[in-house]
């Protein structure tokens, strides 16, 4: 059965006081509930009180998707504005520190900061995920297999993190480094079946490591619930063009390997290790830095790569009716990433308050 390749978005958005330009806690309060009366369950909490979480509906083409996102984006900030907040779509806050969030009340979040402790409370980050609706099962394990070669390309695009506690970090995605201190993240390795994955879950519940396949936190992963698959490596980016555009590449390439496979070519796998130093260099330098091209056995700058990656999906480009969402990549790669942005502004300013409102404007942008 051939995918149906369908599209969920989520981001995860900053919650600040325009007069401190701090995040401030507020979704115990009205807010999520309000929320939740206008979007249903479009709106979810999430463990820092100071995020909060959105999701598209199911969507059957990338424009429906922006429509959602979209309209998502424009009532989030409206309720912000509301409740007298902005909203600010950024991977990490530029100077809010970690130790003062208030985590939501709810028994989950609870576990998690039992078993997690302060990695649990440190995680204050925002990220993008997108699911593309691969429902064969075995399918699906294949195309995530392939796809791991590509997810330090896509971060480089998103990177949008690139201060944490007041400090420049040097990182492009500092988000990246944050999350890592969960287990069960970063990279998987490839699966030989869906049954090998269903297996390994399995032996983690039976040993009590996790109580269900939710828990594992990799940067693509099966859906435990839904046919899809998940990526969950990118930032979260300023513009939700951005956001609209790297959907539009993940599902392109779920497309462009399922391609592939049908015509029995198979695309190379290359182990973790090795895709680790590539997710490495993109957390890094993001596009300024060199990724490497495996088969060449050379690095190459990370935007020319993402140009030959943006080729390699192209003859998908126009049954999936993306073309134009994915063209926005081109001004992505002129522009610079949200850290690029960020980077620049305190460069000029040197004030972190106005990178937060640098923030808040691009979030708001295009809509």
């Amino acid at each position: 059965m051939r995918p149906t390749f369908s599209l969920g978005i989520e981001e995860e958005y900053q919650t600040v006081d325009p007069e401190t330009r701090d995040l401030r806690s507020h979704i115990a309060t009205e807010m999520l509930a309000k929320g939740k009366l206008r979007l249903e369950e479009r709106v979810k909490a999430e463990m820092h009180q100071s995020v909060i979480e959105v999701g598209t509906r199911v969507c059957k083409n990338i424009q429906e998707a922006q429509e959602d996102l979209f309209d998502l984006r424009r009532n989030m900030i409206r309720l912000a504005e509301e409740h007298g907040l902005v909203l600010v779509a950024g991977a990490t806050h530029p100077f809010a520190d970690w130790r003062v969030q208030e985590i939501y009340p709810d028994p989950r979040y609870a576990q998690v900061v039992e078993d997690l402790q302060l990695v649990a409370r440190a995680n204050l980050i925002f990220g993008l995920h997108v699911h593309v609706g691969i429902e064969d099962r075995e399918a699906a394990i294949r195309i995530m297999n392939s796809l791991r070669y590509f997810l330090p390309h896509i971060l480089a695009l998103s990177t949008n993190s690139p201060f944490w506690l007041g400090m420049e970090t040097g990182y492009k995605s500092y988000r990246a480094k944050v999350f890592e201190n969960f287990p069960r993240t970063n990279l998987p390795d490839s699966f030989a079946s869906y049954s090998e994955f269903e297996s390994y879950v399995n032996l983690l519940i039976k040993t009590g490591s996790i109580d269900n396949a939710k828990k594992i936190w990799w940067d693509i992963r099966p859906h435990p619930f839904f046919s899809t698959v998940e990526v969950r490596i990118c930032d979260i980016p300023m513009r939700a063009k951005e956001s609209i555009a790297i959907a539009a590449l993940i599902q392109a390439t779920a497309a462009k390997l399922y391609k592939l496979h049908e015509r029995n070519i198979d695309f190379r796998q290359y182990s973790r290790a090795l895709l680790m130093e590539n997710k490495f260099r993109a957390v890094r330098y993001g596009l300024d830095g060199k990724l490497i091209d495996f088969g060449k056995q050379q690095e190459v700058p990370a935007r020319e790569l993402i140009l030959e990656y943006l080729g390699f999906v192209d003859e998908v480009l126009d049954e999936l009716g993306s073309r134009e969402e994915i063209g926005y990549i081109h001004t992505m790669l002129e522009q610079g990433s949200g850290a690029d942005r960020q980077l620049r502004v305190f460069r000029e300013t040197k004030d972190l308050k106005s990178v937060v409102d640098f923030m808040a404007s691009e979030t708001k942008a295009d809509l």
